[in-house]
């Protein structure tokens, strides 16, 4: 991978990283914005991102802000709600053309700092609130994006699973927001929860690009005047014993059933064996050549997909498969026996190996894009640990088929999940 520097500066009320590359003709700017996920304030939070980018003081509607982009070469602004563990995280970006490239162009990183700046700490406002007409948009909008999960079975069945799973624990909370607490949100509240999370919430600033160091994080502090905080957001880890597997069977109006099994596993993504957990869920379901996939869809017949998903922030492992309501029995099986073949080692080298490469091509192309380095190296600050991707890579491939099966012990099925049509018979 060609090599990117990266300074960080802490500064009031947030951390700047900067990272110098020449392999783009962009300068990326990413801010984000963590707190914990809370029930009383996770639809709010959802809602917030897409209420600041519907205007600014300077740019007081979207058409506006839209046309401010495009006066600087077509810049792109994007914004996204998301978890990571226990953790809710909002994301701003905006990526403009590097003006080192253009010519006759002058000053457009400053300008792309200023309507940044001008989205977090200057929106449009009306009677000191956010206007309520713009509220009212974008709270139907959020209720149309939290409906559709509905009409995604797959996506459905997973959201399920996870509340089912983590009901005590905030991580059963969906990141996008809860429906039945998008109608009471008012103009006054929202805006009021803004305010709380410009004051409170752990910010790490990222620019990526062709750019001076110390320059680029003093225009930061010029242009993101964050208060100072009385604490930052630890990596919080709680490891709960499963006692027994809770089943849940729910039905709808559907043709391909969807089931999903939860998992809990003891390795976090800070732990030394998480590249171990990483070539584990890849031998186990990650890819097309893993052990799911081959025996569930490819050898048996018994789904339209079959896979494994890791949230290494949490410790939640899932495997999903679309099936047919007869299959269910023996899919269960199945997979039960696929995860028990690797924990006891029965691992081919073919396996090993393709994972490893797999796993590392990922890596790269991650690093490949501005946004994709700022998520590697997130999952580093989040977590609490100093991992370089190189590092990474090097510790996947001395990963070994022991470690594999050692890391594969530690996860326990906790809840099986399974969404089926109602004419067929349980």
């Amino acid at each position: 991978m060609e090599a990117s520097q990266e300074q960080s500066f802490n500064q009031p009320g947030c951390t700047v990283h900067v990272i110098e590359t020449e392999k783009y003709k962009t300068n990326t700017v990413i801010v984000k914005m963590r707190s914990r996920l809370d029930r009383e304030t996770v639809t709010m939070r959802a809602l917030l991102p897409h209420v600041l980018q519907s205007g600014t003081e300077n740019a007081p509607s979207a058409t506006a802000f839209r046309t401010a982009l495009d006066e600087l070469y077509g810049a792109h602004f994007f914004v996204d709600s998301a978890k990571k563990g226990d953790d809710h995280v909002l994301t701003f970006t905006i990526e403009v053309a590097n003006e080192k490239y253009l010519h006759g162009a002058s000053d457009l990183f400053d300008q792309a700092l200023n309507v940044m700046s001008d989205v977090l700490f200057r929106p449009y406002l009306k009677e000191a609130v956010f206007p309520d007409s713009t509220v009212k948009q974008e709270k139907r909008s959020l209720q149309q994006r939290i409906r559709s999960i509905y009409d995604d079975k797959t996506r459905y069945a997973s959201v399920k699973l996870v509340e089912e799973m983590y009901k005590e624990d905030p991580y059963a909370l969906p990141a996008g927001g809860l429906l039945e607490q998008v109608e009471p949100i008012s103009p006054q509240s929202l805006y009021h929860y803004y305010k709380k999370t410009l004051a409170e919430d752990t910010i790490d600033i990222f620019v990526i690009g062709n750019v001076d160091p110390q320059n680029a994080a003093a225009k930061i502090e010029s242009y993101f005047p964050f208060e100072k905080r009385s604490k930052s957001l630890k990596p919080k880890n709680t490891s709960v014993q499963v006692e027994d597997i809770r089943v849940i069977h729910e039905k709808q109006d559907l043709n391909q059933g969807k089931l999903n099994i939860g998992c809990r596993t003891s390795i976090r993504y800070a732990d030394p064996q998480f590249a171990a957990l990483q070539v584990f869920n890849g031998v186990f379901g990650g890819f097309a050549h893993s052990k799911l996939f081959m025996n569930v869809r490819e050898k048996e017949s018994l789904a339209y997909y079959a896979a494994s998903r890791l949230d290494s922030h949490k410790g939640f492992l899932m495997m999903l498969a679309g099936i047919d309501q007869k299959n269910y029995d023996k899919t269960v099986k199945i997979m039960k026996e696929q995860l028990n073949e690797v924990k006891e080692g029965n691992i081919s080298d073919l396996e090993m190996d393709q994972t490893k490469a797999l796993l590392k091509n990922q890596l790269k192309e991650s690093a490949d894009t501005a946004r994709g380095m700022v998520e590697l190296k997130y999952h580093n600050i989040a977590a609490g640990v100093d991992r370089p991707i190189d590092e990474l890579i090097q510790a996947i491939d001395a990963v070994t088929k022991e470690e594999t099966a050692a890391a594969a012990k530690t996860v326990v099925v906790d809840t099986v999940y399974f969404l089926s049509g109602k004419e067929e018979q349980g």
